[in-house]
């Protein structure tokens, strides 16, 4: 931003300060939780719209008559592209703002999502969501950039969850909402329209609201904007004394242990978390037999409990941190628990044999799952504001590697068995690399790039 830009926010800001408090001293306002919560609706859509063809698919795979196998290859292409487009796009985001390119993205996959309901067969569906998947690769990423550039080094972990919250949120609503949308249009096809539709509309709110600096948001006032800056002055500061130069780059990071348990503990995460989302709806459907109702508050429970996992795993993580815990005791401690938890959750799943129990049993494995979206606040730790954006897109360009490889190999482990047994144990081996690579990862310094 340039000297003159900033001096006419600050201008700007100044005429909307509030009042200062009965001690004198200015009150900080608090627009970057305010964005933050914008950008939790945010990512809520975009589960909503990526999961929506999950929710709807016994109704897609008897429409299309497709075996196990295309399932899976269908489920996976979203992933394809979304993985693909995460380094491109992380880029794009450290060099143009994050502001943009969530906005394109939002326009984007709005209008793809709505052009999926056109599809008419197995390959015009599997195109439209490779068109999903390229648009929305931005967001997370971008929500990675946002924490870095707006909440304070005490906030992000709070910061990290409220954002990635969304996405079992947008889950867990996402089979409500379809499928109210599926029985009150009597059609899946009108339900990915009307959902397309509304995204678009949400791009338009995310340009209103978000911007690039907390100093070009005209309702920040100089209060919050110190408050943040004051952080970012610690952040340069300790990343001078680690020897950090500043550099917009990826490749010098390859040589750290951190930067690959960064991205194998997200590509152990996502195996088991996409699967679920993937294949979880089918599951309860083909093994537990659940009606299309059952499955979209049974899928509305399971996530909503990760939800409100994921949000007090970012309370404990900063009020432990605040407390003077050092972030490799609080980040190894809660998301060690977490692993194990998952672990043993998911061996549960795989011996139980009633329904309501496995429901039980996978909501309490998506509650600690979901602390590992603590993760969010890794590539700023790692990159620093600089590269935020980047490292972001690596974080998820690993892991949405799980994201097309899992709906796969359950599709022809399901074909071939015709149990989700070993489907099942094949999340449990993704939760122990999830565990062994949230042990190893050094979260007390920035890497010096």
């Amino acid at each position: 931003m340039s000297p003159q830009n900033t001096q006419l926010a600050t201008q700007e800001n100044q005429e909307n300060e509030p009042k200062t408090g009965k001690d004198g001293v200015q009150r900080r306002t608090n627009v970057r939780w305010k964005l933050f919560i914008l950008l939790l609706v945010l990512v809520s859509v975009n589960y909503i719209d990526r999961g929506s063809i999950s929710v709807a698919l016994p109704i897609i795979q008897k429409e299309f008559n497709l075996p196990p196998e295309l399932v899976g290859l269908l489920l996976s292409a979203f992933f394809w592209t979304y993985a693909l487009m995460q380094i491109p796009v992380g880029l794009l985001i450290d060099k143009f703002g994050p502001r943009k390119v969530v906005t394109a993205s939002c326009i984007g996959w709005g209008a793809a999502t709505a052009a999926s309901g056109f599809a008419g067969g197995f390959l015009s569906m599997f195109i439209a969501r490779l068109g999903i998947g390229v648009t929305e690769a931005g967001v997370m990423p971008a929500g990675g950039k946002l924490n870095a550039i707006w909440m304070h080094k005490k906030e992000r972990g709070r910061g990290a969850t409220i954002l990635d919250a969304g996405a079992p949120l947008g889950a867990g609503l996402g089979g409500i909402l379809i499928t109210w949308l599926i029985a009150s249009t009597g059609s899946w096809r009108m339900s990915f329209i009307i959902a397309g539709a509304l995204t678009i509309l949400m791009g338009l709110a995310v340009w209103w609201y978000v911007r690039d600096n907390p100093r070009q948001h005209k309702s920040v006032n100089n209060a919050e904007a110190d408050y943040i800056e004051a952080s970012h002055a610690e952040d340069d500061a300790e990343a001078a004394k680690e020897g950090a130069q500043g550099k917009r780059a990826l490749l010098p990071y390859l040589k750290f242990r951190s930067f690959w348990a960064m991205c194998f503990g997200w590509l152990g995460f996502n195996g088991v978390f996409y699967g679920l989302l993937t294949w979880g709806p089918l599951y309860l459907a083909q093994a537990k037999g659940f009606d299309l109702k059952t499955i979209g508050w049974s899928t509305f429970v399971i996530f909503g409990a990760g939800f409100v996992g994921e949000i007090l795993g970012g309370i404990i993580a900063d009020k432990w941190r605040a407390s003077g815990a050092s972030a490799n005791r609080v980040m190894r401690t809660l998301l060690g628990i977490s692993s194990v938890v998952v672990v043993g959750g998911l061996v549960g799943v795989t011996v139980v044999a009633d329904p309501i129990t496995a429901v039980v049993l996978l909501s309490v494995v998506l509650f600690f799952l979901r602390w590992v979206g603590l993760f969010w606040s890794i590539p700023s730790i790692l990159g620093g504001r600089t590269n935020a954006g980047v490292l972001g897109g690596a974080m998820n360009f690993s892991g949405n590697i799980a994201g097309f490889v899992t709906p796969i190999v359950v599709g022809l482990i399901v074909g071939a068995t015709g149990s989700y047994t070993w489907a099942l144990l094949y999340f449990v081996g993704s939760a122990v690399i999830m565990g062994i690579s949230v042990l190893v990862l050094d979260y007390n310094k920035r890497l010096p790039v």
